[in-house]
């Protein structure tokens, strides 16, 4: 934190989520003067990582007078994500931590195995993503001919150019659905649910009927791609010691281009003229006497829980956070995975994604995994019901944390009327790539322009198995 509080700052950050403190990260690196606020003494808001006793007393999982927690080791040793993330080893927010040099600060590590289900029940299968036309052959997902179509669909995804007609099959990019392209192909429909929900990551079907819509689901299918080919078994890495070391990251950058932070601040009133807000009046506390101070901003941003009455709620992300003693099966005894459950296996609308590390992250003690179950709410009761095709991947579990349904807060307004730019809340999706989506689109909307990085140049240095 600075020596003092400036009177005029260029934008002002509310809250220190992974979203916000990447924008803070990046408009301080362009040259904007940056004050970051946090109501809580600790970074991350719902991106922050906590230790185990903190878990037990966040959803009340023990009985007055007891401390069941102690039975698991140091709490030290525990950093459990409230929100199951990894990123895209090519996607968009390596991209970010690499540009900016984010990475100085932080240590990866790449997660073994991506993994999808077919069928529902005893009878369901996981097998491991196909990533390249080698992996499609020997794939227990397909049968013999579906394998061979696989495999022709997966090169013909490589070298597949937008700009290039020759490589479009003879389809018409620019009306062209990619129900179109997979039947192009003769996929089946279990080929087209991993290809769309665990490669190119779509959360639902609707993909597949947008007019035009194929060139864009082919690149995500080729970004997948490219992200295995980095550094092989997966397109996934994660930060060791948990997600919660991505905005402390992010703030570090931030503090290094001039950036001002102030944790245990609470935001006591917005300050409009002309129906724009211009300023805020907030109260520093944990330090005697508490501080008052009014400063200005041409630009104020944060997390949707600063803004209750410009934000609505489209939805409720449901998650089980389960402590393991074991690795899930069917995944080679992987130290990590992510296992996605498409929608149309279990009778449901949307996916439900299962992220799963231990302590080869540095996130739990040795011999013990985390295990983390999400989806969209389809229900208004019985919530772990929806929960359970995923929760039937984890086998024994130890000990499970099920809080009631999260909000799912979109901004009503994009902020260019009034100066205020709000986040949107973390969807159930265990990859980045969503949040990464927010960031671009929030960051245009302030700057006017997008917001371009560099390359990968050398990559992230992953840790060594």
């Amino acid at each position: 934190m600075a020596d003092e509080i400036a009177p005029e700052y260029d934008v002002v950050v509310l809250g220190t989520g992974l979203t916000e403190c990447i924008l803070s990260g990046v408009l301080s690196v362009k040259g904007k003067k940056v004050l970051h606020i946090d109501r809580n003494d600790h970074y991350g808001g719902e991106a922050s990582s906590i230790n185990l006793e903190a878990l037990f007393k966040k959803y009340g999982n023990y009985a007055k007078g007891t401390e069941p927690w102690k039975q698991y080791g140091r709490m030290n040793d525990w950093n459990i994500d409230l929100v199951p993330k990894f990123l895209m080893s090519s996607g968009e927010l390596t991209n970010i931590l690499v540009s900016t040099d984010v990475t100085r600060y932080l240590e990866f590590k790449q997660v073994a195995g991506s993994y999808v289900q077919q069928g529902d029940g005893p009878k369901a299968t996981v097998a491991k993503v196909p990533s390249d036309a080698a992996e499609a052959l020997r794939s227990p997902l397909m049968g013999l001919f579906e394998k061979r179509r696989m495999k022709s669909f997966i090169e013909w995804v490589g070298q597949f150019d937008v700009k290039d007609s020759a490589t479009h099959k003879g389809l018409d990019m620019s009306t062209c659905t990619m129900r179109e392209v997979y039947d192009k192909f003769g996929l089946e429909a279990g080929t087209k649910d991993f290809a769309g929900h665990a490669m190119a990551l779509y959360q639902t079907d609707a993909y597949l009927d947008i007019k035009g819509g194929a060139p864009e689901a082919v690149e995500r299918l080729k970004l997948y791609g490219n992200s295995v080919a980095r550094y092989g078994k997966s397109p996934y890495i994660y930060p060791l010691y948990g997600l919660g070391e991505l905005p402390q990251g992010f703030a570090r950058l931030s503090a290094i281009y001039g950036g001002t932070y102030m944790l245990n601040t609470s935001v006591d009133e917005l300050v409009f003229e002309d129906g724009k807000a211009v300023g805020i009046k907030a109260t520093m506390t944990g330090i005697e006497p508490e501080m008052k101070f009014e400063t200005r901003a041409k630009t104020i941003l944060g997390d949707p829980s600063y803004f209750p009455d410009k934000v609505t709620v489209v939805g409720h992300v449901l998650r089980a956070i389960c402590i393991l003693k074991h690795p899930l099966a069917n995944t080679n005894d992987s130290d990590s995975c992510q296992i996605i459950i498409p929608q149309s296996q279990v009778g449901r609308k949307n996916d439900i994604y299962v992220a799963c590390v231990s302590s080869a992250h540095n996130v739990c003690p040795k011999g013990y995994w985390i295990a983390i179950v999400s989806t969209i709410a389809e229900t208004s009761a019985n919530h772990h019901l929806e929960l359970a095709p995923g929760i039937e991947r984890l086998g024994r579990i130890e000990e499970q944390f099920m809080g009631p349904p999260i909000p799912l807060y979109e901004p009503i307004t994009d902020g260019t009327k009034d100066n205020i730019f709000i986040s949107k809340s973390y969807d159930p999706s265990s990859h980045f790539e969503t949040t990464t989506d927010d960031v671009r689109d929030i960051y245009s909307r302030i700057a006017g322009e997008e917001l371009k990085v560099e390359g990968l140049r050398e990559g992230i240095q992953v840790a060594a198995e």
